[in-house]
């Protein structure tokens, strides 16, 4: 992938003041992002200088220049929720007919669980519940059924870091029938232990292609003494039956080389949470010598765009 000469396309002095949460924040990082009618749009996790987060909705006509909301989203029905929610984060955005479903982090007493909203317009989003059980992280639905079943790829938490949060080294499906009531059905992979994504966890929503889903995950180094590395990479799963991997990157196709990607909040971060394919067939397929715009974390602090092409991501996982 390449980075875009904009980069970072959006920092912290592009996000408003929004009393009385937001003034002067901290950072902006891991975008859901979703294309609407040729105009790309953005979810932004948003940090203040409390370490509190907030979504913001970006919005562009190009994909590159973007224009941030003058107001935070909120979620209308979360205050139903009976537990603390600390933070709400790392939207993934997935279309499913006419309704947006916003699938998120949530950090909550007992760990991390998914909460799921939805929207039509990207201005009024209503909360429709805790999607998980457990300590859980990284839900991205699919774009469409299988078998009359919603499907997503998640991370279960599995695994506690020294003196870090809770992490895992399998990205999982999962099947539902409502979208909030969900059962794991497969292990799609496993990190690789002492290479570049030893944790793991998946990224944007999966992109229909001929030669099968194509998704984006992020990848953790965490052999090296002075920081974890993440690192972007890309599967291939089967057109049909997604519970078969057919192609991993060998690679990495993005790390850490940027200085906004080197240094931050959380040096030596690169997330790939959102990608919008630039152009698909009568059949819905992106098309091989499509563009594909991937929206990215960076240094937990800005957001960057790598391009690349759909020809390019599938002969990565060959």
């Amino acid at each position: 992938m390449k980075r875009h000469s904009a980069n970072p396309i959006i920092t912290r002095s592009d996000i408003p003041n929004i009393p009385p949460d937001l003034i002067d924040v901290t950072s902006v990082f891991n975008p859901g992002a979703i294309q609407v009618n040729g105009e790309t749009i953005l979810i932004l996790r948003v940090q203040n200088r409390g370490r509190e987060t907030s979504f913001v909705v970006a919005r562009s006509s190009d994909g590159i220049l973007f224009q941030c909301a003058k107001k935070a989203v909120t979620l209308h029905g979360i205050e139903s929720v009976n537990e603390t929610i600390y933070h709400c984060y790392d939207a993934r955005i997935t279309r499913l007919d006419d309704t947006f479903y916003v699938m998120f982090a949530m950090d909550m007493d007992h760990g991390c669980s998914l909460g799921l909203a939805k929207t039509a317009d990207f201005d009024h989003f209503e909360f429709l519940g805790i999607a998980s059980t457990g300590d859980i992280r990284n839900g991205v639905i699919f774009p469409e059924k299988f078998d009359g079943k919603y499907l997503r790829l998640d991370r279960p938490n599995d695994l506690q870091l020294d003196g870090g949060p809770t992490s895992g080294t399998v990205i999982c499906l999962s099947e539902s029938d409502d979208l909030l009531h969900w059962q794991r059905t497969a292990h799609i992979m496993q990190g690789r232990f002492h290479y570049w994504d030893e944790l793991i966890g998946p990224g944007a929503v999966p992109i229909k292609t001929r030669h099968g889903w194509l998704c984006l995950y992020h990848g953790v180094a965490t052999h090296f003494g002075s920081a974890n590395i993440y690192q972007a990479g890309v599967f291939l799963l089967d057109l049909h039956d997604p519970s078969k991997l057919l192609g991993r990157s060998r690679f990495n196709i993005l790390e850490p080389r940027e200085l906004y990607e080197l240094a931050g909040q959380v040096p030596n971060v690169v997330f790939p949470s959102g990608a919008v394919v630039q152009s698909v067939d009568a059949d819905g397929f992106a098309t091989d010598d499509s563009e594909v715009y991937v929206y990215y974390g960076a240094a937990d602090t800005c957001v960057g765009l790598a391009v690349t092409t759909v020809r390019m991501l599938v002969e990565a996982t060959i």
